[in-house]
């Protein structure tokens, strides 16, 4: 983590009312819920096409660039770079915050690099940084059902059981996101990764 430069958190998701409720979508729901917690307001971006809000963590906290690409998933990559770049933001304070097929859903698992596991807005991210090293919130969702396909699954809309707890997981990742820029992975994994 750099001292004094800002942190950019990106939520994936795709753009677009008929994907707001999706699995896929939950990045944009918790950079929703961040800047609703640093009074921040999200606004088209001049410089890429991505929605973005700004704030601070706390009272003279690190600055927050919450950013939702405004390109499908599989283009995140461009608009994180863009704003990376304007921002003057380093790739060790970038936070990914997308849906995990690999962790089950109800928990939220933090990590800093490693491979994409599959997932189209990560390998963008990656591909476009040139770099892995990025932090990652992954909202677990689990593996679809039976014989769905992950990528029906991913596009599907959480189910009546999940919504129920829908809220208070993207508050908990939310959380995670806070606990990465005000303390790091490793402490952010410690105190959630257990529970």
């Amino acid at each position: 983590m750099t001292e004094d430069a800002p942190w950019l958190v990106v939520g994936l998701g795709n753009p677009g009312r008929e994907y707001a409720g999706n699995r896929h979508n939950v990045g944009f729901m918790v950079a929703d819920l961040l800047a609703s917690r640093v009074g921040g307001k999200f606004g088209r971006q001049k410089r890429a096409v991505a929605e973005v809000a700004e704030g601070r963590l706390g009272f003279g906290g690190p600055k927050l660039i919450l950013a939702k690409p405004l390109t499908f998933m599989n283009l995140s990559g461009a608009p994180v770079v863009a704003l990376a770049q304007f921002f003057k933001v380093p790739v060790d304070n970038i936070v990914a915050v997308h849906d995990e097929l690999d962790v089950p859903y109800g928990q939220v698992r933090v990590k800093r690099g490693g491979g994409e596991g599959g997932h189209n807005g990560l390998r963008s991210m990656s591909k476009s940084l040139g770099s892995k090293e990025y932090a990652r919130v992954r909202f677990g969702i689990g593996r679809p059902p039976g014989r769905q396909d992950p990528a029906d699954y991913v596009l599907s809309d959480f189910a009546g059981a999940e919504r129920k707890e829908l809220e208070f997981l993207v508050d908990r990742a939310a959380d995670v996101v806070e606990a990465v820029v005000l303390e790091g992975v490793e402490w952010a994994q410690n105190k959630y990764h257990g529970s």
